[in-house]
């Protein structure tokens, strides 16, 4: 099984990166080959038509093939004003629905505060559902407080990432 770890902060150390961090070193545990992808890293190019018309480079190329064949994705949503990033948008922009039936997500939502948490988990469903994703409905919602020096220093939250985890990894086992 391949799975996708996706950091969808442009944030250099935010906590949506730490967050999915933790996400990372927990599902190396698995027995599935997995990637990395942080779109808060230089070098994501955006989107200005289709693929076949303009010549990108080969990070966001490479990136939205890395997704594209993944059998499940692990995504930190970040929230910005009552939404996601337009960096997370933007690499979906790269990747065909016509490829990714079937696939399974999980979500870390992380905000700074807890009132847009549902909003974004639905816009974001809304998104999957485009791409004709099974998404586990037990989000991870998490706010700042959970971080203290660049890492979760709250061990509930820490449960639940590792929760999600397991239970999207189990949705994709059975499709």
């Amino acid at each position: 099984m391949k799975v996708i770890v996706l950091s969808g902060s442009p944030r250099k150390n935010g906590n949506t990166q730490i967050m999915m961090k933790h996400v990372l070193e927990y599902v190396n545990q698995k027995d599935v080959q997995v990637k990395f992808i942080n779109l808060s890293e230089d070098g994501f190019e955006s989107f200005r038509g289709a693929t076949n018309e303009i010549n990108y480079n080969d990070k966001t190329l490479q990136a939205a093939k890395d997704i594209t064949e993944a059998d499940v994705w692990l995504v930190g949503v970040p929230v910005y004003n009552s939404m996601f990033s337009s960096a997370l948008k933007n690499i979906f922009e790269f990747i065909s629905y016509k490829e990714t039936e079937g696939k399974t997500a999980g979500f870390a939502i992380v905000a700074g505060g807890t009132i847009s948490f549902g909003d974004v988990q639905t816009l974001f469903t809304q998104l999957m559902s485009y791409f004709r994703v099974i998404t586990n409905p037990t989000a991870v919602y998490s706010t700042g407080d959970a971080i203290e020096n660049g890492k979760i220093s709250d061990e509930e939250v820490k449960s639940r990432l590792n929760e999600m985890v397991d239970k999207t990894l189990e949705i994709a086992k059975k499709n």
